[in-house]
């Protein structure tokens, strides 16, 4: 009776990233990781008028309580992207789509 061992070492970070992708995790992960950088970015002044945050196919759907709100973050849109995508370290949101 043989004992064999595997002697190759593999990474926490490729160990995790395949454990993500077999079990079709990485959609719900970034999903949590944009909530949290949408609260860390925006602020709790923002946070307090948003009623929901979605993500689907990288346009960033934010639905928020005051119209103003929603008319003064439309002028700045592509720094809202920017800003989140530095927050996550990866380029996620394409478009922020504001209702």
């Amino acid at each position: 009776m043989s004992n064999k061992r595997n002697t190759e070492f593999t990474s926490i970070k490729d160990l995790m990233h395949n454990v993500l992708e077999k079990n079709r995790l990485q959609k719900g992960i970034d999903l949590i990781t944009i909530k949290e950088a949408w609260s860390t970015v925006m602020g709790n002044g923002v946070v307090s008028y948003t009623k929901e945050v979605q993500f689907k196919n990288g346009t960033l759907i934010v639905k928020l309580t005051s119209s103003v709100l929603r008319e003064e973050l439309s002028y700045g849109k592509d720094k809202i992207v920017n800003l989140l995508n530095k927050k996550l370290n990866k380029a996620l949101i394409k478009n922020v789509k504001l209702l």
